[in-house]
Formats: structure tokens, C-alpha cells, sequence
């Protein structure tokens, strides 16, 4: 069964999340930006999701991790949570 590692940053507003993400592809640490500023628990963990199946996500979520590129940050992406950033670390089939 698949699985992977993943991390995100949950914010309230698309715009934000447009803001963030420009300023990791400036160089800022995606942990870091995760600490400061998600509004997940797990955004205290620099964003680490851990480990998951297909499935153990929301729909949205799964689209993209089991099928985006590595160490790649996507979207924003629209869930029923919010808006995320999410960056899949590892991911095997």
C-alpha cells in the first residue's frame, strides 16, 4: 500500500496562503513559516503530518500528495479546514 510523509501550513485565506508560500520560495524554512504562522496543532511540529495512507486525508489532500512531485510546496489547496500549503517529503507505492 502507498504511503507518505508530508507537511503543511493551514491558514485561513487563500491570499495568505499565496503570501507564505511566496516567501518560502524566497528561501524562508517551511518549518519555520509552519510555527509562525499555521493555525493547525500540527503547525507547532513545523507542519509534519507523519506518516499516512490514501485515504487518511481529506479527498483534496490525498490528490495531492499521492501525486505531486518531492520537497515540491503545492498550492494553495481548498479543503473544508481552510487553505494549505503542503509539501510531500517521502512517498513510496
Amino acid at each position: 500500500m502507498a504511503k507518505a510523509t508530508a507537511r503543511h501550513i493551514l491558514v485561513d485565506t487563500e491570499a495568505r496562503c499565496n503570501e507564505l508560500k511566496a516567501q518560502i520560495e524566497a528561501g524562508a524554512d517551511f518549518a519555520q513559516v509552519a510555527k509562525d504562522n499555521s493555525t493547525c496543532p500540527s503547525g507547532r511540529e513545523g507542519g509534519n503530518l507523519g506518516s499516512f495512507g490514501p485515504g487518511q486525508m481529506v479527498k483534496e489532500f490525498d490528490t495531492v500528495v499521492f501525486s505531486a512531485p518531492i520537497n515540491v510546496v503545492q498550492g494553495p489547496v481548498k479543503t473544508q479546514f481552510g487553505f494549505h500549503l503542503l509539501e510531500v517529503t517521502s512517498r513510496r507505492d
